[in-house]
């Protein structure tokens, strides 16, 4: 059995019972007119359970490995702004003459070089910028990961309210049906009632029974996946709200924002294409080379003179030129390539949240539409159950009316459930696509 705690929200479906004249009697499953007013009045979601929500979420984003791993990933491609604020190795060089060439001065025994190439100005900044281009890209991907984190905690906990409220009708249901059972055996007894009329009562009983076993599986099945979006460590109470009521107006701008991740991804990745055709512009430009050679020189023996065996110490400057730059205009053809694909990408994510965000509109202002019916289907339920407790009191009582009411509240109770759920599950797509 699943452990689980609830935020009371003070009123719920009930159904109370009274005694009346020493006989067993049953009360309705009704929505009073305070019930009504408390439905209508709620219009925002409780704070409680609002700020139950956001602990989730937060909580969801500090223990989660994939996200974690995008992190990683994004100062990863922030630490290569330093890898490449270098210069090219400096190269060093030593030989020693084995057939020693002699000069006027005395014969050359070793020679020993220093060089440093050095890109032309500029270029190094220009890798920095795009290195750090990049890693706006990947940030891109962690803010991406994060939302739709976010939007999966929020609609597994939306389940997990539906899964529980309808697992409360059902119960308080077998109770009603339990009173309805008793009644029909006082019945039996004064032969205002039939045999056949108790066995439908069991098995109904037994057709709920069976549902709130379902129900309860299929509750520990979504805690399961909503524990493992937590990534808790240890198993902790859920806090799942008794009941949510629905907004009088939504707030929603209904529109896709411009800095949505899904979107700036693009435009962060159009940005490094850019910082990579100036890096590649600057790579065609000529490098310098910057360096000496030092000769080490023996005295001659044969003579005296001055300068002899004087060492040689000779500066150099060298320049790499690419004559030979189709390759550098084809990278920059394969820019251009590039950012008119990834502005095509764009314009079609566009097109697909835009679809996405008119969907779930439409999606939640029918599940709204949806519960203020199944309100009015409750209403008028209740009202037929009352005359069936008044025919009871004058001893008119008909069974099968019972049951079939009986079943007509409990399918707009679960419907009237099943529409907040998809509301709420709509407005946490809505949330994600246009803020």
């Amino acid at each position: 059995m699943v452990k689980r705690e609830t935020i009371s929200l003070d009123i719920n479906f009930k159904r109370k019972r009274s005694v009346k004249n020493s006989i067993l009697h049953f009360s309705l499953f009704t929505f009073h007119s305070s019930l009504f007013a408390f439905l209508f009045s709620l219009f925002t979601l409780h704070s409680a359970t609002a700020q139950q929500l956001q602990n989730y979420i937060q909580e969801a984003e500090q223990n989660n490995p994939e996200l974690r791993a995008l992190e990683y990933r994004y100062e990863l491609t922030a630490e290569k702004a330093e890898e490449v604020d270098a210069l090219p190795d400096t190269e060093l060089s030593a030989g020693y003459f084995v057939s020693e060439p002699e000069t006027r001065t005395g014969p050359q025994k070793a020679r020993f070089s220093v060089r440093q190439m050095l890109p032309w100005f500029g270029t190094i900044t220009a890798r920095k910028n795009y290195a750090g281009a990049m890693a706006d890209a990947e940030y891109a991907e962690v803010a991406i990961a994060r939302r739709k984190l976010a939007l999966s905690v929020a609609q597994s906990f939306y389940r997990l309210y539906a899964l529980q409220a309808r697992q409360q009708v059902l119960e308080e249901n077998v109770e009603l049906l339990d009173t309805y059972h008793e009644l029909a055996l006082t019945s039996l007894e004064v032969g205002s009632a039939s045999a056949v009329d108790v066995l439908r009562l069991q098995m109904r009983q037994n057709d709920l029974a069976q549902q709130a076993q379902t129900l309860e599986q299929d509750y520990e099945s979504e805690n399961v996946q909503f524990e493992k979006l937590l990534n808790r460590k240890d198993s902790q109470p859920l806090l799942i709200p008794d009941s949510l009521a629905l907004p009088e107006e939504d707030f929603s701008e209904e529109k896709i924002s411009e800095v949505h991740p899904e979107l700036l991804k693009f435009q962060e990745m159009y940005g490094s294409v850019t910082e990579a055709e100036k890096v590649n512009k600057k790579e065609a430009l000529p490098k310098i080379g910057l360096g000496v050679d030092y000769v080490s020189v023996a005295e001659r023996v044969d003579m005296d003179f001055s300068d002899n065996g004087k060492d040689i110490l000779m500066p150099i400057i060298s320049v790499s030129i690419p004559i030979f730059s189709s390759k550098y205009k084809s990278v920059t053809r394969q820019n251009e390539l590039r950012q008119q694909e990834i502005m095509a990408q764009k314009e079609n994510k566009r097109l697909k949240l835009e679809t996405m965000l008119k969907e779930a509109v439409n999606m939640r202002n029918s599940a709204k539409i949806t519960a203020a019916t199944y309100l009015k289907n409750i209403e008028q339920a209740n009202d037929a159950e009352e005359i069936l407790v008044k025919n009871y009191e004058t001893g008119t009582m008909d069974f099968n009316d019972v049951l079939e009411i009986q079943e007509m509240q409990l399918k707009f109770q679960l419907g009237f459930i099943e529409a907040v759920k998809n509301y709420y599950l709509q407005a946490a797509m809505v949330n994600y696509l246009s803020r």
